[in-house]
């Protein structure tokens, strides 16, 4: 926290920076296009640091026991997810660049904003097994407010673009809400070191609807950023 943090958010602060000293189209195509490269980049990670935890189960176990207190996996998910944060912040700055009169957009941007510095740290929770503790509290306390801005930002950029947006938004709402809920019934197993044979596949399909919608959403700013370019340069 002392020394990481800091680090992290000076990072963040330096994109801004970075993209006003040089506000190109290429630029701002590049920090939309982070917006799919976070997501890639959260889906490869999820693959590839299960594989250095003996017994662990996509489908028995959630993303967060990865890094949980005691999991030999813990060091491994924290320095690895840090590229997800950055790309997320940068696309953040993109959505900001890209939003123009448009309100919606400029919450969202603001929104991502929040949520890649609320979450460069997340409270550990312990692995199975051991004595929860106020750490474990916190834990689910940053979930659900991570799940808050995950649907504050749907629900606002559903509206930014047109009907086929908003529906396809709306469904992914919906999505995000059902499997959330299979996986928060099947949530005390983990405490109670009891059980949870699909809690894994429901948390992961929750994450992955967000990710869908991220790459989606990406790719429509994209989309009107090229045909705002080609209208200037006619």
């Amino acid at each position: 926290l002392m020394w990481g943090v800091p680090v992290l958010l000076g990072a963040v602060a330096a994109i801004p920076l970075i993209a006003l000293r040089h506000p190109t189209p290429g630029m701002h195509r590049g920090l939309l296009i982070c917006g799919i490269l976070s997501s890639v980049w959260y889906v490869a990670i999820n693959a590839y640091v299960p594989m250095h935890y003996e017994g662990y189960s996509l489908s028995y176990h959630t993303p967060s026991e990865l890094s949980a207190i005691g999991a030999p996996t813990r060091l491994l998910w924290v320095l690895i997810v840090l590229p997800y944060m950055l790309f997320f912040a940068a696309f953040g700055w993109g959505v900001l660049q890209a939003a123009g009169d448009n309100r919606r957009l400029r919450i969202v941007g603001n929104l991502i904003t929040v949520y890649c510095i609320f979450n460069f740290y997340w409270p550990p929770m312990h692995i199975r097994g051991q004595e929860a503790s106020i750490s474990d509290t916190l834990h689910l306390v940053w979930a659900s407010a991570t799940v808050l801005l995950m649907i504050a930002m749907m629900g606002i950029g559903a509206f930014a673009f047109g009907r086929s947006f908003r529906i396809y938004t709306l469904i992914s709402i919906l999505l995000h809400m059902v499997f959330g809920a299979l996986t928060f019934m099947e949530a005390p197993g983990i405490e109670s070191n009891t059980p949870t044979p699909t809690i894994g596949i429901w948390e992961r399909i929750n994450i992955a609807v967000f990710m869908v919608w991220v790459t989606v959403f990406s790719l429509v700013l994209l989309k009107r950023q090229g045909d705002i370019h080609t209208q200037t340069t006619a």
